[in-house]
């Protein structure tokens, strides 16, 4: 990725730009969790329940259901809602066990309920979780289409959950994304509309159209759970909004990513439809790699050895994360 802003030198499309505002938005959840309080980690809330723990996670599909409207095909978003939910579990060291969904609706209509429950049924058998419930709401004056989430609940024995916190001389071991997975949508829906249709041939062979590529749906990281913590990983990240700064929520260290797996072809696309940054791209995107963990390097082969992950960089002291040249 070479784009440092379009022609005229300006910066080019923002997340803000297209209406996200990362800063508002955690400011605002800070907000609401100073008020409610309750026992929580970084990704998932956990709850002591004597020799265990429960871990909960929520979290829902977001603007990617528009593209999905467009396409009149959600037969991939129940998947996206699983693993925004398991991947959050994961990261914290927490085994996903069973999912609830809320689907809210502005009417009823049985072929799109029909098309996400294939999703949440596949998304829920990758997983290994049981889906145990769930609610549809029809509210015609709050929800225009639909929208979707649900809350995923995992176990941990305590002595299993991540310590949450990286060290110096940590390797840090990526995993790769499928592609855009399930955040930055308003900002990939933006550029990509800005001069042409979901339904545009897509230039490349693994897609027939640019609706499709934006559909592909999140990867599901609970199959590296064993071998995560086989490794003694110390924290992990999943990397969803905010990008490649999701990786100081593992502690306060300079990490520096030195071989991050490529961007798929949808990233590329982004960001020249839309004039897009180096920097604001690897601050809203995965760009290729959708988890990442920080582990003691003289574990750091095995873990590689036995996934199909590989080492992307190292712990320092220090603040930040420098990647492909950018300092975020």
């Amino acid at each position: 990725m070479t784009n440092d802003g379009s022609e005229d030198g300006s910066e080019g499309m923002t997340y803000a730009d297209a209406g996200v505002d990362i800063e508002a938005s955690e400011a605002a959840t800070a907000a609401l969790v100073a008020q409610i309080g309750g026992g929580s980690g970084d990704y998932a809330g956990l709850l002591d329940i004597g020799d265990r723990y429960l871990g909960l996670a929520t979290d829902g599909v977001g603007t990617k259901l528009l593209v999905a409207e467009a396409l009149e095909d959600y037969s991939t978003v129940g998947i996206d809602c699983i693993a925004m939910n398991a991947n959050d579990l994961v990261a914290a060291g927490v085994r996903p066990v069973a999912f609830v969904d809320y689907l809210a609706v502005d009417e009823p209509d049985e072929r799109f309920a029909e098309q996400v429950g294939q999703g949440l049924n596949a998304g829920a058998d990758e997983a290994d979780i049981e889906l145990v419930g769930g609610e549809t709401a029809v509210m015609p004056e709050v929800i225009n289409g639909l929208d979707l989430a649900g809350t995923c609940a995992g176990l941990a024995d305590k002595d299993a959950l991540f310590p949450g916190e990286a060290e110096p001389g940590d390797a840090l071991v990526g995993f790769e994304s499928s592609g855009i997975h399930s955040n930055g949508l308003t900002l990939a829906r933006k550029t990509a509309t800005s001069d042409g249709e979901y339904t545009d041939e897509w230039d490349g062979d693994e897609y027939d159209t640019v609706g499709e590529a934006l559909l592909e749906p999140t990867r599901l990281y609970t199959y590296l759970l064993d071998d995560l913590r086989a490794a003694e990983t110390n924290a992990a990240a999943h990397v969803t909004g905010g990008g490649w700064t999701n990786l100081e929520r593992m502690g306060d260290y300079h990490y520096v990513v030195e071989d991050a797996f490529d961007p798929q072809p949808i990233f590329e696309f982004i960001q020249s439809m839309g004039g897009v940054s180096d920097e604001e791209m690897h601050k809203t995107f995965n760009m290729g790699t959708g988890f990442v963990a920080a582990v003691p390097e003289q574990n750091a082969d095995a873990l590689v050895e036995s996934t199909d992950g590989k080492i992307i960089g190292y712990v320092e002291n220090g603040e930040g994360v420098s990647i492909r040249g950018l300092e975020l």
